[in-house]
């Protein structure tokens, strides 16, 4: 089949490079435009357009995908179908009935669960044992199109967001080439998702990954590994905004108070609504990330000192 390919972020270069692989012809990519990306905030090109473009690829960048020039374009070059995987924008019925296998959209969670922006990080934030990708009809509705197939993946105790999602991008791609072969052989027939079982992953702010070290240990792990590595997981020390990575629960410690610290020979220790946790890096605000003894050590938190 000829393809056109919607996709922007790093979790879609893996299907675009599985597509390049495959028996199908991607004919172009239709990307988010350039904006600031990374420390510096520099206009930068997606993670899929500059794949695309090494590859030698027509690279489309609408600011908005109901565009006519968009649409006149998307019909001149005839696709067969539109893969999609976390392109960043919600695709018009003028371009949805472009072409005729329509729009398949490969989405990181075992529909109907988690529809929205961020399933990943909401599978870790729940405590799901068990999670994975689905291919799905797109339309109008938000991941509500039939499921063409689905792949499970185990949730690992340590999992963060990005681990979890770099192996979905992997097994997710291989289910997105699956699908394709399949509608091409006409082997597959969607099914519609169940009225039961539906939840909805809305993207996670900032102010949603602000640690509340009332929360008992296992809620905090859950957050700051949900938040890694996007938004980032923070506190505050000092009036001053302290990002957190990755922590670990403590149980069986001395009790401290909720967000109270203490540093010694078995690592910087903090209280939540239950047991301890001990931070494993962080990144005080304007400083690069460090070992939590490292910064202790420059801290000095006396004794009592909350975090938060």
């Amino acid at each position: 089949m000829r393809l056109v390919l919607a996709g922007t972020p790093e979790v879609a270069v893996a299907s675009l490079d599985a597509l390049l692989a495959s028996r199908h012809e991607v004919a172009a990519v239709v990307t988010r435009p350039d904006a600031p990306r990374g420390r510096g905030r520099r206009q930068a090109a997606s993670p899929v357009a500059e794949r695309a473009r090494a590859a030698g690829l027509e690279v489309l960048t609408p600011a908005r995908p109901s565009e006519p020039a968009f649409l006149e374009r998307l019909a001149a070059l005839a696709p067969d179908c539109c893969p999609v995987v976390a392109y960043g924008a919600l695709v018009p019925r003028a371009a949805l009935d472009v072409p005729r296998h329509g729009w398949v959209n490969l989405h990181f969670s075992l529909l109907p669960a988690w529809r929205g922006a961020a399933p990943v990080q909401r599978a870790l934030l729940a405590g799901d044992d068990v999670t994975g990708a689905s291919t799905f009809r797109l339309e109008e509705g938000l991941d509500t199109g039939p499921v063409y197939g689905v792949v499970t993946e185990q949730v690992r105790p340590r999992d963060t967001s990005g681990d979890l999602l770099g192996r979905l991008a992997v097994s997710g791609a291989r289910l997105l080439v699956a699908t394709l072969d399949g509608l091409e052989d006409g082997a597959l027939v969607p099914v519609p998702q169940p009225g039961e079982g539906v939840s909805h992953a809305p993207k996670l702010t900032v102010q949603d990954a602000r640690v509340d070290w009332a929360a008992p240990a296992q809620r905090v792990d859950r957050l700051v590994r949900a938040c890694t590595p996007a938004p980032g997981a923070w506190t505050t020390w000092r009036g001053e905004r302290l990002k957190l990575g990755p922590l670990e629960p403590a149980p069986g410690g001395d009790a401290l108070a909720p967000g109270e610290l203490r540093a010694g020979r078995d690592g910087v220790l903090v209280g939540t609504g239950s047991h301890p946790v001990r931070l494993g890096e962080v990144r005080p605000q304007g400083r690069g990330a460090m070992a939590a003894t490292a910064w202790a050590n420059g801290a000095r938190p006396h004794p009592g000192e909350r975090l938060g």
